[in-house]
C-alpha cells in the first residue's frame, strides 16, 4: 500500500423504501419505526486540489498492516493466498457472483435471505429497517452463518453488516446499542477512537462484522444543511477536509480495534451536492469536484489509516466524467480511488436497489456496470433483486473475457477480505 504522500501526490498528477445505506425518510421524525432505511444519503434511525501542504490532515499517521498470509500476485489481479485461490477456483460461477451482491434484510424471520444465499450464494446482508434488541440480532446474525455456504471443504462466512452511523442513521436500537450521536456530535468527542471501539464491541457481541460508516463527506459551512444527503441530518464531522479525515479515522480506527471493520463513504464526497440520491435524480452534480481535489483528504487518509471498505456513492462529478454516477464510472472507481489513492481493498456501491439516482438503468446492469468499473459488491435494499444481478453478472462474464478477468479480481478481493476477518480458514 503506498504511504499517504504518495497518495496524495498521485492524487494531485414509495420514499419509505429508499431509506438505505445512507438514505431515508425525509422526516426526521420517522424514527426507529421506519420500516425501511439505510445508510447512504438520507439518514433515518430505521431506515486534493492536493493537500500536500502542511495544512492537510494528519490525522492518519498508521499504514495498513501487511497481512502474514502467504500470497500469490498475477499480472490479471489483486494477490490471493492459498486458500483464497483454492475457494474462488472450487466456486461455480452462480456462487462468485453471489459473493458480489449484498443485500438488506428487514426486521422478521432470519431465514428471510435463505433463498439467496442457497441459490444464488449470496455472500453479504445488511440489517435495515430499524432491528430492535442485541440479543434479536445475534440470534439473526448466527443463523446467518450457520446457512452460509461451505466450498471444497471450506466454510465462507457472511458479511453481516449494519449502518450504525450516529444520529439519525442508526439500523440497530434498544436493549445492547448504545444511542450514539451525530457526526457532529462525535467530532467534539477528544477520545472518538474509544468511544467507537465502545459502539464497535457492541455490533461485534450482535454477530455484526462490517459496519457502513464512518462518514468522509465535507459539506462546506456555507452549503451547510442545504446539502440534503449529509448536512441537513449533521452526519458530517466538520465543514473542512481536515476535521472531515480526523473525525472519519478516528472512528474507522476504533471500529477496527473492536474487530469490526469499518467503510468510509460516500467516495468521493457527497458535500457539495443538495439532492439526495435516494430520493431524487435531480441536484446530485458536484460541478467542483477535481481529481485533486482537497476533498479527497479524508478518504485518502482513512485509506492510509487502514481501512478496507470504501463505499462509492451514486453522484454525478461533472469536471471528473460528467453526468456518469460515480459507481458507474472507470475514471472515479478505478481512475482516481484504485490508481489515485491506491487502494486495494474492497469497494461497495451505495444503494442501488430503491435510489432515484440510478432507477434509469436496467437491474442487471447496475451490477454489471459497477464491476466493469473496478467495484466489487453490490447493495441493494431489494433482496429480490438478487437473483436478476447474479444472472445479469454470470452472463456477461461468459460473453466477455475481460469483464470475467474483472469479476475474478473482485471475487478475490472479497474473499481476501473475509480470510482476514477470520470468516475464511481452509484446513
Amino acid at each position: 500500500m503506498p504511504t499517504r504522500a504518495s497518495h496524495l501526490t498521485r492524487a494531485a498528477a414509495g420514499l419509505a423504501v429508499l431509506a438505505l445505506v445512507g438514505c431515508a425518510s425525509d422526516d426526521p421524525g420517522a424514527g426507529s419505526t421506519s420500516s425501511s432505511s439505510t445508510s447512504s444519503s438520507t439518514p433515518s434511525s430505521t431506515s486534493a486540489e492536493d493537500t500536500t501542504s502542511a495544512t492537510s490532515s494528519s490525522a492518519a499517521t498508521s499504514s495498513p498492516s501487511s497481512s502474514s498470509r502467504s500470497t500469490t500476485t498475477t499480472a490479471s489481479g489483486p494477490e490471493a493466498s492459498a486458500c483464497v485461490e483454492q475457494v474462488r477456483d472450487a466456486m461455480t460461477p452462480t456462487q462468485q457472483a453471489g459473493q458480489l451482491l449484498m443485500a438488506a434484510m428487514q426486521p422478521g424471520p432470519a431465514t428471510s435471505l435463505d433463498g439467496p444465499i442457497g441459490a444464488q450464494g449470496l455472500g453479504s446482508m445488511l440489517y435495515l429497517g430499524g432491528w430492535q434488541e442485541s440479543a434479536t440480532v445475534a440470534a439473526a446474525s448466527k443463523h446467518l452463518q450457520d446457512v452460509s455456504p461451505t466450498v471444497d471443504g471450506t466454510k465462507v462466512g457472511m458479511l453481516v453488516a449494519a449502518d450504525q452511523e450516529g444520529g439519525e442513521v442508526q439500523q440497530l436500537t434498544g436493549s445492547g446499542f448504545t444511542s450514539m450521536p451525530s457526526g457532529l456530535e462525535q467530532a467534539q468527542d477528544p477520545d472518538l477512537r474509544a468511544s467507537a471501539k465502545g459502539w464497535g464491541a457492541e455490533l461485534k457481541q450482535a454477530g455484526v462484522n462490517v459496519n457502513l460508516a464512518p462518514t468522509a463527506d465535507t459539506v462546506p459551512s456555507e452549503i451547510g444543511t442545504a446539502n440534503e444527503p449529509i448536512g441537513k441530518w449533521g452526519r458530517q464531522y466538520g465543514s473542512t477536509p481536515q476535521a472531515a479525515s480526523k473525525g472519519a479515522v478516528a472512528f474507522g480506527q476504533g471500529m477496527q480495534d473492536a474487530g469490526v471493520e469499518p467503510t468510509v463513504k460516500h467516495f468521493p464526497g457527497l458535500g457539495r451536492i443538495t439532492g439526495n440520491t435516494d430520493l431524487r435524480d435531480t441536484g446530485i452534480t458536484d460541478s467542483t469536484m477535481t481529481r485533486d481535489d482537497a476533498h479527497l483528504t479524508p478518504f485518502a487518509d482513512s485509506i492510509e489509516a487502514g481501512t478496507k471498505i470504501v463505499m462509492v456513492g451514486s453522484a454525478h462529478y461533472s469536471k471528473i466524467d460528467g453526468e456518469t454516477p460515480a459507481l458507474f464510472s472507470r475514471k472515479i472507481v478505478d481512475g482516481m480511488l484504485r490508481d489515485d489513492l491506491g487502494f486495494d481493498g474492497v469497494v461497495i456501491t451505495d444503494d442501488v436497489g430503491a435510489a432515484k439516482a440510478v432507477a434509469a438503468t436496467p437491474v442487471g446492469e447496475r451490477a454489471t456496470r459497477f464491476i466493469s468499473a473496478g467495484g466489487d459488491i453490490v447493495l441493494t435494499a431489494e433482496p429480490a433483486q438478487v437473483p436478476t444481478m447474479v444472472s445479469a453478472i454470470e452472463a456477461k462474464a461468459k460473453g466477455d473475457a475481460a469483464f470475467g478477468k474483472q469479476v475474478t479480481a473482485s471475487v478475490t478481493r472479497v474473499l481476501t477480505l473475509k480470510e482476514d476477518m477470520g470468516l475464511l480458514r481452509c484446513g
